[in-house]
């Protein structure tokens, strides 16, 4: 079994941090709470969970930490990345106060968690800075500093940033940032000290309510009877619409090198265009540290030029940082947008024991903490300070909002439409070895085909078993992305990402 660990690119996480040991679940159990989903939004649900006593099972059809956290580049920000200014034109001055003090919560939680449970994380604060891309974006920045300044956020305009910019930028103190392969392995040890269970390999594909208990049935045959189900999946995999309509699936590309320790200032640093280039540091050894900069999304399943963004994340880092040395690691990951900024997080409209956390955006593990911070007091019955801005039935109204709602709708309504288009090939012998491809087989059927460096061929149904749009070939991961909503399958059709929970079916020529 497994999930988008086993794509073909690897982080720099994957690489250097440790394995989470559990294995898959064989019997059925029953428990208090079951989390769906072991990145760090479910990770930091059931280390809640557990310190308030509750039995707790985490659960993920792939590894332990091995899904779309083990891709991020754990900035720690409680800046905005799609600008405060937006959100409180989208919602209101108060809403965005709130959503900033969220943010903060979740990175002094991560910082209390790692000096409490003794966790190395190389969890450090530092600055962020907000740079221009260029001269004519001062305006945009001073629009951000003053939303800034009358919701009460600390930022300051400097001369001085880590590089060299086209104007002033903004300062924004006490970010931080921290290793999350290491911060995941330590909520796990912490869950499991405690008496959470863990279980690897073990995917999801349907629940079912029985009386007051949730029943949450496993690929492998096995049932999880709880009282409460919480899904932090990256994309819901528990319903069809309730959230999919609200957000929309992103690729973001990333690589890392070393540069001599000194060279480049510990901070983070991001810039203003759309699909914004974005910097930080990770402590390597005692003479170098790894420089991480990503950018250049695209929408999931939209984009098949890959090696050209990586070239031009490189190309721009060099310029800016002369000290990076070869690049070592080179990956994507996926992002969930929200229309309205914020993660849906809270009870799963409807539903009064299901719980869903999605819609991280570009800040995934201050909103994966804040999901712990959220989730697991209204399970306890308690008060959760900011459960009223994030809940998933919310229903945003503001233009930008309804702007973002109109262009994620038309992508899948675009997608829809590919049904009745025509073949990306006409035959097998047009795919070349290692690569992938959509072919209409008769009248009405659409094929997803691989065919690997032998010539072999694995050949799919092109429908995406979520609901039904076409699949796309990704070249850079070697793997089929769905981009109405997130999925992503094997070369073989398996899932590795939700929202689907079912493969690919099997076709034949």
């Amino acid at each position: 079994m497994s999930n988008v660990s086993q794509e073909r690119s690897h982080s720099i996480w994957m690489d250097l941090g440790p394995d989470i040991p559990a294995p898959p679940l064989r019997e059925n159990i029953e428990c208090d709470v079951v989390v769906i989903g072991g990145g760090v939004a479910g990770l930091s649900c059931a280390y809640e969970l557990t310190r308030f006593g509750y039995s707790t099972a985490v659960i993920d059809r792939g590894r332990i930490g091995g899904g779309m956290t083990s891709r991020t580049t754990a900035h720690l920000a409680s800046a905005l990345d799609d600008y405060y200014s937006e959100l409180i034109r989208t919602h209101d001055e108060d809403t965005a106060r709130r959503y900033h003090e969220s943010q903060v919560a979740a990175i002094n939680r991560i910082a209390a968690i790692c000096e409490e449970e003794g966790i190395d994380a190389d969890f450090a604060r530092l600055d962020g800075f907000l740079i221009p891309a260029s001269p004519d974006h001062q305006s945009e920045l001073a629009r951000e500093f003053d939303a800034c300044r009358r919701i009460g956020v600390d930022v300051e305009w400097t001369d001085l940033p880590p590089i060299a910019t086209p104007g002033r930028s903004l300062c924004f103190p006490r970010q931080a940032r921290m290793h999350p392969a290491r911060y995941m392995a330590g909520l796990a040890r912490c869950i499991s000290a405690r008496g959470g269970r863990l279980f690897a390999d073990t995917a999801y594909v349907g629940h079912e309510k029985s009386g007051e208990l949730v029943l949450i049935k496993t690929e492998g045959g096995q049932t999880i009877r709880a009282a409460h189900a919480v899904f932090a999946t990256n994309s819901p995999v528990n319903d069809k619409v309730a959230l999919h309509t609200k957000q929309v699936p992103f690729r973001t590309y990333a690589l890392a090198g070393k540069v001599p320790k000194g060279s480049v200032a510990d901070a983070l640093v991001w810039d203003t265009l759309e699909y914004y280039h974005y910097v930080r540091l990770q402590p390597a050894d005692e003479a170098h540290d790894w420089l991480i900069v990503g950018g250049e999304d695209h929408r999931s399943g939209e984009a098949a030029d890959m090696d050209k963004r990586l070239a031009a994340i490189e190309a721009w880092a060099r310029e800016r940082y002369p000290s990076l040395m070869q690049i070592d690691y080179r990956w994507s990951g996926q992002v969930l947008e929200p229309i309205d900024f914020m993660p849906f997080t809270g009870r799963n409209p409807g539903d009064h024991n299901i719980y869903v956390h999605t819609g991280d955006s570009g800040q995934g593990i201050t909103n994966g903490v804040l999901a712990g911070l959220v989730i697991a007091p209204l399970i306890c019955g308690q008060e959760a300070r900011f459960a009223d801005i994030v809940r998933p039935d919310r229903k945003p109204l503001g233009v930008p909002a309804l702007s973002e709602f109109a262009s994620g709708q038309a992508g899948a309504l675009k997608n829809l439409a590919e049904h009745l288009g025509p073949s990306e090939v006409e035959s097998v012998e047009e795919i070349p070895a290692g690569s992938g491809a959509i072919m209409r087989h008769g009248s009405a059927k659409k094929l997803a085909i691989y065919k690997d460096e032998n010539g072999a061929l694995s050949v799919c149904s092109a429908l995406c078993t979520h609901i039904g749009c076409i699949v796309h070939w990704n070249p850079f991961e070697k793997c089929w992305d769905c981009p109405c909503h997130g999925s992503q399958f094997s070369t073989e059709g398996q899932v590795l990402n939700g929202p689907a929970v079912n493969a690919l079916s099997r076709e034949t020529l």
